[in-house]
């Protein structure tokens, strides 16, 4: 059974808040937390770090190399790992475009898309493994 991404409302409004600051460009972050002693990622999210998108743009997002070292070390300094990647869609749905499939390079983790195409933003999360998304639910506490 696919996970249920668990955020707190405090982590889905800083999500949320970093992909408006970026706009007119797609806003990216890392997400951190526990993981089953299968690799497998729990759901549970401890912590999330805005990133900075070096790509500069409203279609494609890169994670600032600095940003995925320092997450890394951050989330391991507490026996975690990075379990997901959160990037917003700026004028689409919050499902994976051609390319964020296709730059889907880590199994485990839990892809977040977060889309400012109407007025209130739409979060939803993907598995995504050898070309196939498969979503999954996203649960914010208090929300």
């Amino acid at each position: 059974m696919e996970p249920t991404l668990r955020l707190s409302l405090a982590q889905y409004r800083g999500m949320v808040a970093h992909c408006y600051d970026g706009l007119p460009y797609e806003a990216c972050g890392l997400i951190a937390g526990p993981v089953h002693e299968t690799g497998e990622v729990v759901g549970d999210v401890t912590t999330i770090y805005a990133c900075t998108n070096t790509d500069v743009s409203a279609r494609t997002y890169t994670v600032d190399s600095r940003d995925l070292l320092r997450s890394m070390r951050d989330a391991e300094s507490r026996g975690e790992e990075l379990v997901g990647v959160w990037h917003s869609h700026t004028h689409t749905d919050a499902y994976p475009s051609d390319t964020d499939v296709r730059q889907a390079m880590e199994p485990h983790w839990v892809y977040v898309i977060v889309s400012l195409k109407h007025a209130e933003p739409v979060m939803r999360a993907y598995r995504i493994r050898d070309g196939r998304t498969e979503e999954v639910d996203v649960d914010v506490a208090g929300l």
